[in-house]
């Protein structure tokens, strides 16, 4: 499939960004099962009480409804998360709804959640025939009269399917959705959750995937919510409303969440700072703008115990993990260090930059 994507690629930038998505989870489909390739021990990670083959995630929005989570790991990843999911289905926003900005390496999206519901992934998780870890990304419908309720439907309805789970309060694209990262609505979405998950046989990780657009008085709360919840690990960070002046692409007018190489900074920046409030109480997962090894390892020091990337593959296509793991081995050979001797190591510094 790797090389597949090289002779696809130029086929697929022929097509708008949302056509071709389709058209590529409808190819994985199509993929004869495969093991996943061997991993290099050095890159192994235990977290949230779970062992990760590799520090290599894919980021909720590429598998939204859990039909290439066997696939994706095929190709190297350590970890996949799926959804957003919502407890019904939802069209979403109308399209046009994404755009690459191929001059900045980005991407901007406003989808608003639209999935098909928890039924349709529900089935599909629960005829997994391969091991690996598989995350499940929950969130509330648009129109739900209760949104921390469509949370705790998420936690109900995967428990036992989902390796962990996220909660995601961060979409820039559902009206309203990042007001449930304020503290008094952050407290009760976060206990009523947990005691979702804690009535489930099997418990199960659950972390909060935040927004990079918080001041740092808003992440002061959102940690200490974070931490008094006893919150397994959080996410840093989702897409961003902020539009950076080195943008070159007429597209980047679009609104919604910008991704991608542009958004590297501030999420690395937000990351060490969560990496500092946090002290060491639980692990960060670091994403945004991950397109390089050179990236994942200033996400680790930065703080991540663990890297998303997705955005990157609409430029780099799968061939990227592999190099990534590659570049990480390296890395870790020329710093004579261990993946938990790295994780945090330049916080302050990364943290002073904001």
């Amino acid at each position: 499939m790797t090389d597949a994507f090289a002779i696809a690629a130029p086929l697929l930038r022929l097509l708008d960004a949302e056509t071709a998505h389709h058209a590529t989870i409808a190819a994985l489909k199509l993929l004869p099962a495969r093991a996943p390739p061997g991993n290099d021990p050095r890159l192994a990670v235990h977290a949230f009480g779970l062992d990760f083959p590799n520090p290599i995630g894919l980021a909720a929005g590429f598998d939204k409804n859990a039909e290439v989570a066997d696939a994706m790991l095929g190709f190297g990843f350590g970890f996949v998360e799926v959804g957003t999911l919502t407890p019904r289905a939802q069209p979403g926003n109308p399209r046009p709804r994404a755009f690459r900005l191929v001059e900045d390496r980005a991407v901007i999206n406003r989808y608003g959640f639209n999935n098909e519901g928890h039924a349709p992934a529900l089935a599909r998780l629960s005829k997994r025939a391969r091991r690996g870890i598989v995350g499940v990304n929950i969130g509330a419908n648009k129109d739900a009269a209760d949104r921390v309720a469509d949370y705790v439907a998420g936690a109900h309805a995967f428990a036992d399917v989902a390796s962990y789970f996220t909660i995601n309060v961060s979409s820039p694209n559902t009206p309203g959705l990042r007001d449930l990262q304020e503290p008094e609505a952050l407290s009760d979405l976060l206990a009523r959750a947990i005691e979702a998950r804690d009535a489930a046989p099997i418990r199960r990780p659950m972390l909060l995937k935040i927004a990079p657009d918080l001041s740092l008085a808003q992440l002061d709360g959102v940690v200490r919510v974070a931490r008094d919840k006893r919150i397994d690990g959080m996410i840093v960070s989702n897409t961003t409303i902020s539009r950076p002046a080195t943008l070159r692409s007429p597209l980047a007018k679009e609104s919604g969440g910008l991704s991608g190489a542009p958004l590297f900074d501030l999420s690395t920046r937000m990351l060490a700072q969560t990496f500092l409030r946090v002290e060491g109480q639980f692990p960060l997962i670091g994403v945004g703008g991950v397109e390089s090894a050179e990236a994942a390892l200033a996400k680790i020091e930065a703080g991540a115990t663990l890297v998303q990337l997705y955005s990157a593959l609409v430029y780099e296509g799968p061939a990227l993990v592999a190099h990534i793991k590659r570049g990480l081995l390296d890395g870790l050979a020329k710093e004579k260090a261990t993946l938990r001797q790295m994780t945090g190591r330049k916080a302050e510094d990364v943290g002073r930059s904001v």
